[in-house]
């Protein structure tokens, strides 16, 4: 008889406002790539922490090759071969990359042989990284690739992959596939979240669905399409979007020359970047993370101020000198990368998350109008089916994918005639991915001109009307969705772009 990798049997873990977890039962066996699929707040984060030792269960076991365990810690579960990589990342800001991988692994090898052995994982798999950086000037996804290194570092029998490809390039992804594949055939089992469907059916050979935090199906992805695994998660296949002709209007938001010096070391410096969004058009920008994305959305947000004062212009106005506060006054509204920390605070609750970008819900006095915070949370949850305990529930409380849904939902509410977004369905599921790119179509077609910065190739091909590719803190000229194909975007974040073909092709489009 052979013995599982994993067992769970009967778990159920309860929270005051939601049962995440209940009579959950899976097996795993040795070198299977299993996946857990299910919309957010479904509880499959919930599940793997557990697993992982994180969170505690009410009730039900948990046997790992044949023995009974109960680890209580992340730790302890490390110990028994057991390593996983977060969705919401647990580095710790103002270390280094080797210093946050050294705090899971042996603590009798030194920093430099962990140092070494960064590098050498790194070049092996292809994601490149610098131990010596410091976690905070690092992207998103550059983070997404500390995790996974730190992960694979330990040599796990079981790895628990948690949306690892939010924030890979497609390059990436392939790369990362020949990874776990590869780890597969060695025997390490592994658990896949994800709602990329493709995904989970190219990589995958065993599914369990969760739906309301109960076990609905289990299926061999393999033998499954799109469209059945949609209706297995959600119940339904998720509504086509409708991309109506573009009728773009007038300039709305112009970058002109944009020349930016790194802030920081680790940094890019941005070079004579130049794009024009129009009213009624959406502007796609692809790109491999720490291109110099951030840089950029951080001064069109208003979050940096150093430009000269022409090379942004909001409707007409040199605005690079302007302020969030003084942008959104003009109808620019934006959605950062970071959910928690930059786009909500985490310990309060979404109701008061409003008024980071609501200053109309204080009134005379400096008083703040609970009621009205209440009351409108409370329409951005159900506009947008956000699964949370209400408007009163804490930010961090929410799934990734629910609190992205409110993110989102908050801002395109507040009617923007300029939207900025960066990685506008990352961690969603299919039917909160195609909610949101339905809105943001909705949003375009209303007049608003929206500016969609995303690694995610397919959803930058639904939406967009033009696309851009950043590489190394350059923009490339705009090529029309229509004319662009997926390898020669790819090629193009390389920064191998034939500027004055692409050049031609953006004046032909003037």
């Amino acid at each position: 008889m052979t013995i599982q990798r994993l067992q769970l049997a009967h778990i159920t873990k309860r929270y005051p406002a939601v049962v995440a977890n209940s009579d959950v039962s899976l097996t795993v066996a040795p070198g299977e790539t299993h996946a857990v699929l299910g919309e957010n707040g479904a509880g499959k984060s919930t599940l793997m922490k557990i697993i992982y030792g994180s969170v505690k269960p009410d009730d039900g076991v948990l046997t790992f090759d044949g023995q009974v365990v109960s680890p209580r810690n992340p730790q302890q579960a490390r110990a028994l071969g057991i390593s996983m990589v977060f969705q919401h990342f647990s580095l710790f800001d103002t270390l280094t990359v080797a210093e946050n991988v050294w705090l899971g692994l042996d603590k009798s090898l030194a920093l430099a042989e962990v140092t070494h052995r960064i590098t050498a994982k790194a070049s092996e798999y292809g994601l490149d990284i610098d131990p010596s950086r410091p976690v905070h000037t690092l992207s998103v996804g550059e983070m997404q690739r500390v995790e996974i290194i730190r992960a694979l570092l330990t040599d796990p029998k079981l790895l628990i992959l948690d949306e690892p490809t939010s924030v890979l390039t497609p390059q990436a992804v392939q790369k990362l596939f020949v990874v776990l594949k590869k780890l597969a055939s060695e025997g390490c089992s592994i658990l896949y979240i994800s709602h990329k469907l493709h995904e989970i059916r190219e990589l995958c050979t065993a599914c369990t669905v969760l739906r309301g935090g109960k076990v609905t199906g289990v299926c061999n992805p393999q033998n499954e399409s799109n469209e059945s695994l949609s209706r297995l998660m959600i119940g339904a296949e998720p509504p086509p979007l409708t991309h109506r002709p573009v009728h773009a209007g007038a300039v709305a938001l112009r970058v002109k020359g944009l020349t930016l010096a790194r802030e920081d070391q680790f940094g890019v410096d941005l070079e004579g970047i130049s794009l024009d969004v129009r009213a009624g058009e959406v502007v796609g920008i692809a790109g491999v993370s720490g291109n110099g994305q951030k840089e950029l959305l951080y001064a069109l947000s208003g979050e940096d101020t150093r430009a000269q004062a022409p090379m942004i212009e909001v409707f007409g106005k040199a605005a690079a000198h302007f302020r969030p506060r003084k942008r959104r006054a003009l109808g620019l509204h934006f959605v950062p990368e970071e959910r928690l920390g930059r786009g909500a605070v985490p310990t309060l609750s979404l109701a008061h998350n409003m008024l980071l970008t609501r200053s109309n819900a204080v009134g005379k006095g400096g008083w703040i109008r609970t009621g009205a915070l209440q009351q409108h949370a409370g329409e951005i949850i159900r506009r947008f089916n956000v699964k949370a305990g209400g408007p009163g529930a804490a930010a961090r409380s929410l799934s990734g994918g629910n609190l992205q849904k409110f993110i989102v939902g908050r801002e395109i509410d507040a009617n923007p005639k300029i939207f900025v977004v960066s990685q506008p369905t990352w961690g969603v599921d299919v039917g909160a991915a195609a909610l949101i790119r339905g809105e943001i179509l909705a949003l375009r077609d209303a007049g608003c001109a929206v500016l969609v910065v995303s690694e995610e190739l397919d959803e930058l091909f639904e939406i967009s009307d033009r696309l851009h590719v950043i590489a190394k803190g350059r923009l490339s000229p705009s090529i029309d969705r229509a004319a662009a194909t997926v390898p020669q975007i790819g090629e193009w974040m390389s920064g191998l772009w034939n500027a004055p073909q692409a050049a031609a092709k953006e004046v032909a489009h003037a």
